[in-house]
């Protein structure tokens, strides 16, 4: 068989899925779905087969299509074009009905149960054994029991569901969701508010459920869970089908490689130097940032980092590695369990964004339009909004400095836009960002957190930004950048921490930050590049 690295450098040529071992009928295939929004292809021509008795991981970065896909496989969406068969018969899905009914069920990430009701309840609702219009009350005790000893729980099920942890929980959903004997189970990020104990257990039940004949369907961004328990692998990218893979038979580079679609050069010589960055300051003043063991409990493991003024530091890693979770613990929205955070050697107040913002720090979230800004609102009130509040009700600015200010901005970061009056909703991603980017500057601040500040944006207005980026830091402030483009990384970045899995896994200085040493560290199964350290 071909090696899976054969086309390593071409990402649009994956490895070959060898099909001479698997088993000839499919328990669900998925052809050509094609699934349209308005602006956006989720689904193009993708597919996907599941066999009984296999437990089968799909994997693939943010707005690949994973969450689309299984709700066109769970009824929740109708697709545009293509088909969906069970057991080789074509099935049309209106509903979550309609695919219990073909034997198809889904226990969703944000568990779907009602936790003022009783476990029992929980279990037997729009399923109650009923006997003259009456539900038959032992008789849903008994099925009840049977659906938790199926997987595992010995329980009482009259407790109410509140009682129990997320783990339980957990359970009690798969044992809902297994009550219509159903033969295909998908499981959205199953594991993804479990501990590592509370995951073996989940495992142990699902390896239980593959010699039963169950094909589990698994939605996970964890590589090390996927290639613990999954017989095979499928990406999704851009909406498409990347391929399908047998887990032993594809490197983890590759896979990174299938999701990203970032190529491996050919040999550490052929990758491009990283850029001379600025040298940081050397003097003995404290560091712009300190990061000591900051944690949060099934967030991100304690990490440790420090940054100076005019050093930028990127943080690398696949969706799901920790990456935003550990800068919105630097930036107080998320409260850690463990470590603090201290600019200019002052603490800063552990889970407070106004106590991170009055210490110099200012952020931008991933989803720009969701969390950052306020689209019916104008580019004006846009960019003043951050400094109105911390100004209070009681030191307005005068009109004249707000239109200095404003005009300044735009001018200086070249917002393109009719006038300031407009609706920032209106303008294009890029500028979107732009405004976004002045509103924390008009605070002045010394430390940019920008957790991918060029996502959704054409490659122009991808220039500019990153061009913003690295004046910033000549001109002295510490910027942390999370990005998934390891090449932008490799630009812009003085240094750069790579995750995986929620912890550190290794760091990266100069020109020893390339894109090849940035994969092989995300893929953990090929040594870091000379001057890269584990």
């Amino acid at each position: 068989m071909p090696s899976p690295l054969r086309d390593a450098a071409n990402p649009q040529t994956p490895p070959t899925p060898p099909t001479d071992r698997l088993p000839a009928a499919p328990a669900l295939t998925a052809d050509g779905l094609e699934v349209a929004f308005p602006g956006v292809r989720a689904l193009d021509r993708a597919g996907l087969e599941l066999l009984p008795g296999e437990i089968h991981a799909l994997m693939g970065e943010n707005g690949a299509g994973k969450s689309t896909l299984i709700k066109v496989l769970s009824g929740l969406l109708r697709p545009d074009h293509g088909r969906v068969r069970v057991g080789g018969r074509a099935v049309t899905l209106h509903g979550l009905a309609d695919a219990e009914h073909a034997g198809i069920s889904t226990v969703f990430q944000e568990i779907d149960l009602i936790p003022t009701m009783s476990v029992a309840d929980n279990l037997i609702l729009g399923r109650e054994p009923t006997r003259a219009g009456w539900i038959r009350a032992r008789a849903s005790r008994l099925r009840a029991r049977a659906a938790l000893a199926r997987v595992g729980l010995d329980l009482d099920p009259a407790i109410g569901l509140a009682q129990l942890p997320i783990a339980v929980r957990q359970l009690v959903a798969i044992a809902r969701a297994l009550d219509i004997r159903a033969r295909i189970l998908i499981l959205d990020e199953p594991t993804s508010a479990l501990s590592p104990r509370e995951t073996d257990g989940l495992f142990h039940l699902l390896r239980r459920l593959r010699r039963e004949g169950v094909a589990v369907l698994m939605v996970t961004h964890a590589l090390a869970q996927a290639y613990e328990i999954a017989d095979r692998i499928t990406v999704l990218r851009n909406g498409a089908h990347v391929g399908t893979w047998l887990t032993p038979d594809l490197p983890r580079l590759a896979l990174i490689q299938a999701m990203t679609g970032h190529a491996q050069p050919a040999s550490p010589a052929a990758a491009p130097p990283a850029p001379t960055a600025p040298r940081p300051d050397s003097t003995s003043a404290p560091p712009a940032l300190e990061v000591r063991a900051l944690g949060r409990r099934r967030a991100v493991r304690p990490t440790d980092f420090s940054l100076r003024r005019g050093e930028s530091l990127g943080i690398a890693g696949l969706l799901g590695s920790g990456r935003s979770e550990l800068v919105r613990l630097l930036f107080g929205a998320d409260r850690p369990d463990t470590g603090r955070v201290f600019t200019h050697g002052r603490p800063v107040a552990p889970g407070s964004v106004p106590a991170a913002i009055e210490a110099g720090m200012a952020m931008t979230p991933e989803d720009r339009r969701a969390q950052g800004l306020m689209l019916d609102l104008s580019v004006r009130d846009n960019i003043l909004l951050a400094l109105h509040a911390r100004r209070g009700l009681t030191r307005p600015l005068r009109p004249r400095e707000r239109d200095r200010l404003v005009r300044h901005y735009i001018d200086s970061l070249r917002i393109r836009t009719p006038d300031a009056e407009t609706p920032v909703g209106s303008l294009s991603g890029g500028n979107q960002q732009k405004v976004l980017l002045a509103r924390w500057l008009a605070l002045q601040p010394t430390v940019l957190i920008l957790d991918e500040p060029t996502r959704g944006i054409d490659v122009g207005a991808r220039a500019e930004i990153e061009s913003l980026i690295a004046s910033l830091r000549d001109r002295g402030l510490a910027v942390v950048l999370v990005s998934s483009e390891l090449d932008e990384i490799a630009r812009l970045c003085t240094r750069a921490l790579v995750l995986r899995d929620r912890a550190r896994v290794g760091e990266c200085t100069g020109t020893a930050c390339t894109e090849s040493a940035l994969l092989a560290m995300i893929a953990g199964d090929s040594p870091p590049a000379a001057g890269a350290r584990p």
